[in-house]
């Protein structure tokens, strides 16, 4: 089995990359093999098409776009430079947009990733329709985001040493429990993700505590990594009082799913590579 044989055996999650900020990606080689393209110069024709179509609806290029370098062996020890671009979910859709209609495989990719960007944009009435897990996914994809975005602006408020700065909003949200106490109590294994291990609810509740620390830090122009923490650790707190103010569930006492959203998305995987 050659390696374009062998790529198409995949789907586009078993693809899928997550970086150090939780935000999703793909590899233009790796999109490349399973839109059956075998050529990089024909592959690299089309990336470029959808670039153009990136640019004339406004929206920066290099925000979707991001040129990647990587050395590859060519044989008795020698490397040189392979071009690749790291891709947003957005970016797909656009190359999927402009590839060649008449593979079936393209046909799949216009619809997959038309979905997934639509979920960017659902509506109140759409979301209330949602399955739980459903709901679950659509959450956990906009704290990924949030996350990346809170860490950017945690960033340039001076914080260095992000796992004490996010423990800080945990302990204020979870009455004390950093990211390990909340892993222990829902009995994860070492370095399971915790957000992937939550309900909806609990997300919203963490997704609120992100954007409003996001806020905070911008608005007040914290420059230092102790600040930086405390207002952190306040907004959980905070967040915390008003569920209790309302009657809420506390986070701590919201069950655990059955399912970390991992656990789904590889059963996805297996149910779609079943019906190819």
């Amino acid at each position: 089995m050659n390696k374009l044989e062998k790529n198409n055996n995949k789907t586009f999650e078993d693809i899928k990359h997550i970086d150090e900020n939780g935000i999703e990606f793909w590899h233009a080689r790796e999109l490349m093999s399973i839109l059956q393209y075998a050529n990089w110069q024909n592959f690299e024709k089309i990336i470029e098409k959808a670039k153009i179509s990136c640019e004339n609806s406004s929206i920066n290029v290099l925000d979707h776009f991001t040129d990647v370098d990587k050395m590859v062996q060519i044989g008795s020890g020698a490397e040189r430079k392979q071009k690749d671009y790291k891709l947003t979910r957005y970016a797909c859709y656009l190359i999927a947009q402009n590839g060649d209609s008449r593979k079936k495989v393209i046909a799949l990719a216009q619809t997959y990733f038309a979905i997934q960007t639509r979920k960017q944009e659902i509506s109140e009435k759409e979301y209330s329709s949602l399955t739980e897990d459903e709901k679950r996914f659509y959450q956990r994809d906009l704290t990924r985001k949030g996350n990346y975005s809170l860490n950017q602006t945690a960033k340039k408020s001076g914080v260095k040493n992000f796992d004490k700065f996010h423990n800080a909003g945990y302990k204020g949200l979870y009455n004390g429990e950093t990211a390990d106490d909340i892993a222990k109590r829902k009995g994860l294994r070492y370095r399971e993700d915790i957000l992937d291990n939550m309900g909806s609810d609990e997300l919203i509740a963490n997704l609120f505590r992100i954007s409003q620390t996001e806020q905070k830090l911008r608005k007040d122009n914290v420059k230092t990594e102790k600040e930086a923490n405390e207002t952190h650790y306040t907004i959980g707190k905070n967040i915390r009082e008003v569920i209790d103010k309302n009657g809420g569930t506390m986070p701590e006492d919201l069950p655990t799913p059955k399912k970390s959203l991992k656990q789904l998305e590889k059963e996805n995987s297996k149910s779609l590579r079943k019906n190819k």
